[in-house]
């Protein structure tokens, strides 16, 4: 049988044009199928930017939920050339006088100078250990040969510290090496090398890494080459033999809090204040006052009637319906919708329990009022009052450790109910997961059919070209015989 490679090409038809138009017609129940997915992923989108807000809304409940939020301090410092102050929800409100005599430090050692720092100098182990210097005289006139050693001093290791070993072996036995080595060790001490431009310039200067008293170092060698080289660079005992001079002694902070002693290891100071961090930077005096740090607590509520106004606002733009276009939003008259405000707001109207005279039991008591367009709005001057008369009142209205009573609680609970794996949220998206997956595999079908039905369309179609192109064969041979025989005829 004749072959075509175009339709129409052997019957002279439109086939081709004709089964383009069949395979439009064919494709028309596609085109109803895309617009209801395009109509349920709408509506999934609208769903999801409604989580998204809800989640919103929820972290703010959360925050006010707990009442170390409406404890939160703050601290200020009448010196802060002296020391700054950071409060915290533990803090207590008062007045503090503080006076620092001494600043924590950290110790530092220098050893004797060297000509090279590249020349080899021993080899062995460096036992390095923390802990205090008691007693004894450290002699602090930088004109004596025994500068910055001390003499009649104890020594008390850290309870439960081994220390740390350093080996010093061929490929380290440097001034250089020596310094690497301990830097690598990471033994809670910095090591480096100075130029003090003297005829033997380089000296191993080792710092502590933490300050306090109980961080000093003591160093001890162990050689591996029967020298006392190594030790005689870096051993050093404040209450033996010292090879190194101790240029910065290890300190405690020291200072009085309303004329209680305090001492601490470091400049940042927990505890010597109730629930305030000090950050000291050098002697002297200084007034702390610590007060409830209301601008916190007015950013949170604001926050709460923000993130409810921005899903007030979701909510009315998602069901909108505009009559003089007749155009619906995706979620207009949507039940799930409904059920959200509806819930949203019979917690927001439900005065929270309360007793006595002064008892803070709406929101419209602290200063957030609905307005008529369904939005919140906030006064913070209500609010900060409200704050200043009844701060526990306050810390109640919105939250309790028992998590259940406070507008926070019962909002966040309320949230989490919708948005659970089997809340009306939840339910409504798988819903409309489930029907886009239906409409998913009608698709898949229907396509299937189609690509069949103009399958066979375009087969009888190629019949029909092949028959109409061999009856033209045919009639045009015949015409080309009958005039032959007709012009034979006339001779």
């Amino acid at each position: 049988m004749a072959t075509i490679s175009n339709l129409g090409v052997g019957s002279g038809l439109e086939l081709g044009s004709l089964l383009d138009q069949l395979t439009t017609a064919e494709q028309a129940p596609l085109t109803v199928l895309k617009q209801q997915q395009s109509s349920y992923q709408t509506k999934l989108s609208a769903y999801g930017q409604l989580q998204s807000m809800l989640a919103a809304f929820q972290g703010t409940a959360n925050q006010l939920s707990k009442p170390s939020f409406f404890n939160a301090a703050t601290a200020t410092s009448s010196n802060t050339n002296v020391m700054t102050a950071t409060g915290s929800n533990t803090a207590a409100a008062g007045n503090y006088a503080v006076n620092i005599t001494a600043l924590a430090q950290a110790q530092s050692l220098v050893g004797t100078g060297q000509v090279k720092q590249d020349a080899a100098i021993g080899t062995g182990t460096i036992h390095i250990d923390f802990g205090a210097i008691t007693g004894g005289t450290l002699d602090t006139n930088t004109a004596s040969p025994t500068y910055g050693k001390y003499s009649g001093a104890g020594y008390t290791a850290n309870a439960g510290s081994t220390g740390f070993d350093i080996k010093i072996d061929s490929s380290n036995n440097t001034l250089q090496g020596v310094r690497d080595a301990i830097n690598k060790a990471n033994a809670g001490v910095t090591a480096s090398i100075i130029n003090d431009g003297s005829g033997a310039p380089y000296r191993l200067v080792l710092n502590s890494n933490n300050t306090g008293a109980t961080n000093s170092m003591r160093i001890s060698v162990t050689s591996s080459d029967g020298t006392s080289a190594l030790s005689d660079l870096v051993a050093n005992d404040p209450a033996g033999t010292q090879n190194m001079q101790q240029t910065v002694t290890a300190q405690n902070a020291a200072l009085t809090v309303n004329n209680i002693a305090v001492q601490s290891a470091s400049n940042q100071v927990s505890g010597a204040v109730q629930g305030v961090t000090l950050s000291l930077a050098q002697t002297g005096t200084s007034n702390i006052v610590v007060q409830r740090d209301t601008t916190s607590i007015q950013n949170g509520v604001q926050a709460f009637v923000t993130a409810y106004n921005n899903l007030q606002k979701a909510a009315s733009s998602l069901s909108a319906y505009d009559p003089s276009t007749q155009t619906a939003s995706p979620l207009t008259g949507d039940g799930v919708l409904r059920v959200i405000q509806n819930q949203i707001r019979g917690v927001l109207n439900t005065p929270q329990p309360g007793s006595g005279a002064t008892a803070i039991t709406t929101l419209t008591q602290v200063g957030v009022t609905f307005q008529l367009d369904g939005t919140l709005a906030l006064d913070s001057t209500k609010l900060t009052k409200a704050l200043n008369d009844n701060p526990a009142g306050v810390t109640a209205l919105f939250g309790n450790d028992d998590g259940t009573s406070g507008y926070g609680n019962q909002l966040s609970t309320t949230i989490t109910a919708l948005t659970s794996s089997k809340g009306a949220l939840t339910a409504a998206t798988d819903g409309i997961n489930r029907s886009l997956k239906d409409l998913s595999d009608q698709y898949s079908a229907t396509q299937d059919r189609i690509d069949a039905t103009v399958a066979n369309y375009r087969t009888q179609f190629t019949q029909l070209d092949v028959i109409m192109s061999q009856m033209k064969n045919t009639s045009t041979y015949l015409t080309q015989q009958f005039n032959a025989m007709n012009n034979s005829s006339g001779k």
